[in-house]
């Protein structure tokens, strides 16, 4: 009977919305970092217990007033007793497990057993109990019981709590934790060294009645104090053989707190990229309105410089690591991740629709900008996206992918062309030229130093003359374009030439510019 209304109570709590809502909405309170409100509760955390312990300092030589002694004794227990009774409950979902033991216990055809599901909640909450930020919450409210005076020392295990709320401090204990092992080792090296060397020095100083050491415990101290090199000088062997164990435990020291530093040293070292990712992460995700660009290469950089002119915020995906790198060294804001991914999307937790104003996609590949395109697709239906189309054989696949926007290289100097010159009739002929029914395209040449002359030099080839036409120069430092210039044109390092000719004779062309010297 009491077992079948422990079921039904069970299949209600679980099925009700209002209280999975309640136990959602306490969880992201304390567990959930990504939850906007948590760093507020976790301000006014650090703030009770900085008051505390200012309390138990004052109250030493001062007298506090009552209701200030009431507010820590009661107020402030009864708030970290709330909290640790609230993360007792949400550390394990009691009625999924009352539920999985019945649905078991009846498919094998055999009574429900309440008491087996009762044991294993039990277990779940002892892991929570037993774990060492559980303890030190039990013993952050021991200071409830102000009756016994010697409980109030308790408050100062409020101190640890900050490394519950504190996400650096929590940090620091993840990269000492990578290193477990060593700091073990090095522990029980510590602890082997104090005890020899506690009972060499009170063998060689206990009978020696000027010595200050005449305790196991005073040798003790003595040896932590040498051993990890405070030296306080107020114990000093007096004896030769004294002295020469006080050497010999100040070497090993030495070496005590250089394996020490080593470890610690090499714990940072290898969990520095991993603490600048999830910084950055975390400011990515602290971003209101952001362009996402997918892909980073040149065409990336005059995305991004126009982006910034117009104090647009952007945040680059580039899956190359030395790209990647390259990308935050001229001040990008850039993760390295894989933008086809979908872990990626799901480890960055953006929000498209909030966050992000548009989508463009960079990669040097239409495969993988389609593959980019189907994954945000998969999450966000409505945000907008752009692509460079590399193959304009791909324009359909781009617009079944989701794309709504997509550009063509070849295309944009024929953009460019319409809107300057307000031609519709030259824009047309221009999108002919570049069509590959007739075989002729329209290419791209970005001027490296100490071209220019050969460029020239190359139009007037009688390969070249009269079969090749120069469109015009972009200038990547002024922004401009300029349409047929003549010779005494200065073309920069950077620049972008604009040629129209047969394709194989505008490959041979761009073959021999790259050459050393035309013969």
């Amino acid at each position: 009977m009491i077992g079948q209304w422990v079921v039904t109570l069970a299949f209600f709590l679980h099925s009700s919305l209002r209280y999975r809502s309640a136990k959602n909405f306490v969880y992201n309170l304390l567990e959930n970092n990504n939850y906007p409100y948590k760093k507020y509760f976790d301000y006014f955390m650090i703030l009770l217990i900085f008051i505390s312990v200012y309390i138990l300092i004052r109250h030493v030589k001062h007298e506090m007033s009552q209701s200030w002694l009431t507010f820590n004794n009661y107020v402030i227990s009864v708030i970290f007793l709330i909290e640790y009774l609230l993360r007792l409950w949400i550390y394990s979902d009691n009625a999924k497990a009352i539920i999985d033991q019945y649905e078991n216990d009846l498919f094998l055809h055999r009574p429900f057993s309440l008491s087996h599901a009762m044991k294993i909640i039990v277990k779940q909450k002892l892991q929570f109990i037993l774990s060492p930020s559980a303890i030190v919450d039990l013993l952050a409210i021991m200071p409830f019981f102000h009756e016994l005076r010697l409980l109030r020392v308790f408050i100062l295990f409020r101190v640890l709590k900050l490394f519950r709320y504190a996400r650096s401090l929590r940090r620091l204990i993840s990269i000492l934790g990578s290193k477990k092992f060593e700091l073990l080792t090095l522990a029980l090296f510590a602890l082997i060294m104090i005890m020899v060397s506690a009972v060499l020095i009170y063998v060689m100083e206990g009978n020696n009645p000027d010595s200050p050491i005449n305790t196991l415990f005073e040798s003790v101290y003595w040896a932590v104090v040498t051993i990890f090199t405070v030296g306080y000088g107020d114990m000093i062997p007096v004896t030769p053989e004294g002295r020469s164990v006080a050497m010999l435990v100040i070497v090993s020291g030495i070496a005590v707190i250089s394996f020490a530093t080593s470890i610690v040293v090499s714990a940072f070292t290898e969990k520095l990229d991993e603490i600048k990712e999830e910084k950055l992460i975390e400011d990515v995700r602290k971003l209101e309105r952001f362009y996402l660009i997918c892909g980073y290469s040149q065409l990336t950089n005059e995305i991004v410089h126009r982006l910034r002119k117009a104090s647009k915020q952007i945040v680059i995906l580039e899956k190359d690591p030395v790209k990647a790198k390259r990308a935050q060294g001229e001040g990008l804001f850039v993760l390295n991740f894989d933008s086809a991914s979908l872990h990626t999307y799901q480890t960055i937790k953006i929000h498209f629709e909030s966050q992000i104003i548009a989508v463009i996609l960079l990669e040097e590949s239409d495969v993988t900008n389609i593959y980019t395109a189907l994954t945000i697709r998969e999450l966000n239906k409505k945000v907008t996206i752009c692509s460079i189309l590399h193959k304009p054989d791909n324009r359909k696949k781009f617009s079944l992918a989701g794309i709504d926007e997509m550009v063509n290289p070849h295309e944009l100097v024929g953009l460019m062309s319409k809107e300057i010159s307000h031609q519709p009739v030259a824009f047309e002929v221009i999108h002919a030229l570049r069509s590959e029914l007739v075989g002729t395209v329209i290419e791209e040449i970005i001027i490296d130093r100490g071209m220019s002359e050969r460029f020239y030099e190359l139009l007037l080839h009688p390969l070249f003359h009269q079969r090749l036409s120069m469109l015009g120069i972009y200038q990547t430092s002024t922004e401009t374009f300029m349409f047929n210039p003549d010779r005494t044109f200065e073309i920069r390092a950077g620049d972008v030439a604009i040629i129209v000719a047969n394709r194989s004779l505008a490959n041979e062309f761009k073959n021999l510019l790259h050459r050393k010297r035309v013969k």
